[in-house]
């Protein structure tokens, strides 16, 4: 989108100031427009002579071929009129002003006021300089100001670049150009159009000082102000600009746009919404690396996942995507997952927001992540074997072929500057995945979640929450040092806590219902907790039974090698205990204090996201 012409016009011609006494070859002086003295010489004329209008008048007029000279400046023209008293000249026919064979200005139709040194240019006017070309109907230019202006329609064609307007205004001093009123520029990148554009032939800068609208091969844009620099692709547009690919918008109060890195920037209220994967995220700051498909996000963020309808929001103070590319012949991928397992060594450090550029940072705004452990490899079912846990330990949910959960051994080094991720063996598939960076928070209709850290993988649709993790659905609390949350069309369908698990009902007569063991296996139907299994050495339950009437009868506190939980509308219908099992039931007025708690019961509801707006607080 380059717009590189020249507007040094070369208009010495309009400097003619005659003598009265000049003709054919004689030198005659004028003033230039520093205000010095100027030879210019009639070198051809067919016709040369002077007429008398009246006492005070003379006119001289030449024609027929006509050719004046100054310095290495040559203007030809079918006729010329000097009028030396008003210190008019006028050029009739085939105006053509050669400065040096390297810029050439071309019209029907010349007139020049001395005592206002404003030239007038008519009728198929051409500028060019060998590169850029001007054409209009009418240019007007003050030699004393500096300022070229059109007003009847102009064009300007630079190679493939061709830029139309009504009016246009050239600075001599600045070297810019404001062109108004229906402004278009078509070119092989772009087609822009605006009601004003102001650029500068020297920087290449290009100014949009009012609602303008950008389309190209990548995509639209649409800002009400901004500044492009067309040299190095770097832009910023303010007043709450607007950009659109194929699969992706963005929208902020102020945008940065690197086109040569693929980064874009939104500041301010920003909001970018992922079509393809129906994922829409909202921040203070949001950064979208093009190139790599993945985007950081800090200031409030707040992600949204849309599916069939429903929509889970997920808030934390930093969040960040990208894809997870693998060899699906070797099946070698890499999974952040285990990194955030092993390490939580994530640090951010902020710095300007329109510094800022992951995957190519500048300052020292950047994620750090400590180099992470080898795992096992897990095929069909996930199997922790430095915790010696048992292969019935974990039961995953029924799934298809193809949306299988493996988890892989990662590389022994990763880096940061890799997005965390990636093995770029073979572009064969490409998963997209999500993180989120301490305090994190979930909302949906049916369940809430809060923890340290967060991965989520459009693979498995599976939530991975690390860091004193809890989740609630309905009247229950859910917590263990790890929780993996499976889902399908944005409804949970299983949930797996890895150690210290414990589940708690809250009843209606603020009683607690508490089930506690080593590992717990939950199942929901339709979106709300169904059934559960608790394992241990021992598990452990407290479980308040009701009569027909659904009264309290007392307090029944037992421990087995399992326990399984039946739910009936959200509410603890039946306990099973399964293999030694032990265990005693207390008079509901009998209740000893102590023993109504187990060892890491916390009901915390005050941490619940109560609804979606307080992600937004």
């Amino acid at each position: 989108m380059h717009l590189k012409f020249t507007t040094t016009f070369s208009l010495l011609l309009l400097l003619f100031v005659f003598n009265k006494t000049s003709h054919a070859q004689q030198p005659v002086t004028l003033p230039s427009p520093q205000d010095t003295i100027r030879i210019i010489q009639i070198v051809q004329a067919k016709n040369l002579r002077e007429k008398t209008i009246d006492s005070a008048t003379t006119i001289e007029t030449a024609a027929g071929n006509v050719i004046i000279k100054e310095g290495l400046t040559t203007t030809y023209c079918d006729s010329v009129v000097i009028n030396r008293r008003t210190n008019v000249v006028e050029a009739f026919g085939n105006v053509h002003i050669n400065d040096n064979d390297s810029i050439h200005t071309y019209a029907q139709y010349l007139k020049y006021i001395g005592g206002e040194r404003i030239a007038y240019l008519k009728k198929s006017v051409k500028l060019t300089d060998k590169k850029g070309v001007l054409l209009s109907d009418d240019l007007e230019y003050n030699l004393r100001t500096g300022i070229a202006t059109y007003k009847n329609g102009g064009r300007v064609l630079n190679g493939k670049t061709v830029l139309t307007s009504t009016d246009g205004v050239y600075y001599a001093d600045t070297k810019d150009v404001i062109f108004k009123k229906n402004v278009h520029l078509v070119d092989p990148k772009y087609d822009i159009r605006t009601d004003s554009l102001l650029y500068n032939i020297t920087t290449d800068v290009a100014t949009f000082i009012a609602p303008t609208h950008i389309v190209s091969k990548d995509g639209i844009i649409d800002t009400k102000s901004g500044i492009y620099n067309l040299k190095t692709g770097e832009a910023i547009f303010y007043e709450r600009s607007y950009i659109r690919d194929s699969s992706r918008s963005i929208i902020g109060d102020k945008i940065f746009f690197d086109d040569k890195k693929g980064i874009v920037t939104a500041d301010g209220n920003a909001k970018v919404v992922d079509s393809i994967n129906q994922v829409t995220t909202i921040g203070g700051h949001v950064e979208v690396n093009t190139k790599e498909n993945s985007f950081l996000a800090y200031n409030k963020p707040v992600m949204i996942l849309h599916k069939d309808g429903d929509s889970t929001y997920i808030a934390a103070d930093t969040l960040f995507s990208g894809l997870r590319k693998y060899d699906t012949i070797a099946k070698k991928t890499t999974t952040a997952i285990d990194t955030l397992k092993k390490t939580k060594a994530i640090t951010i450090n902020k710095t300007d927001s329109t510094d800022i550029s992951f995957l190519g940072k500048k300052k020292n705004d950047k994620v750090v992540i400590s180099e992470p452990e080898k795992v096992d490899t897990v095929k069909k079912e996930i199997a922790v074997t430095e915790n010696k846990m048992d292969s019935d330990d974990i039961i995953l949910p029924q799934k298809k072929k193809s949306d299988s959960l493996q988890i892989k051994s990662l590389p022994k080094k990763d880096t940061a500057t890799k997005a965390m991720v990636i093995n770029l063996n073979k572009k064969d598939s490409a998963i997209r995945y999500f993180l989120g960076f301490h305090n994190v928070r979930i909302f949906n209709d049916s369940l809430q979640a809060v923890s340290d850290s967060l991965y989520y993988s459009t693979e498995d649709s599976t939530f991975k929450l690390f860091g004193q993790p809890l989740v609630w659905n309905g009247k229950t609390q859910i917590a263990g040092d790890t929780i993996y949350m499976f889902t399908e069309n944005q409804k949970a369908k299983q949930l797996y806590v890895f150690y210290n698990s414990i589940i708690i009902n809250k009843t209606a007569d603020k009683l607690f219902n508490q089930i506690a063991g080593r590992t717990l296996n939950g199942y929901f139907k339709d979106g709300q907790i169904d059934y559960v299994r608790v394992k241990g050495s021992p598990a452990e339950s407290i479980f308040y039974p009701q009569d027909d009437d659904s009264a309290f009868v007392g307090m029944n506190r037992s421990s087995g090698d399992v326990i399984d939980i039946f739910f009936v509308k959200k509410e603890l219908n039946k306990v099973k205990f399964v293999n030694n099992v032990d265990g005693v039931m207390y008079p509901i007025r009998q209740t000893p204090a102590d023993k109504k708690q187990l060892k890491n019961f916390k009901w915390l509801d005050n941490r619940r996201p109560k609804n979606k707006l307080e992600l937004f607080e």
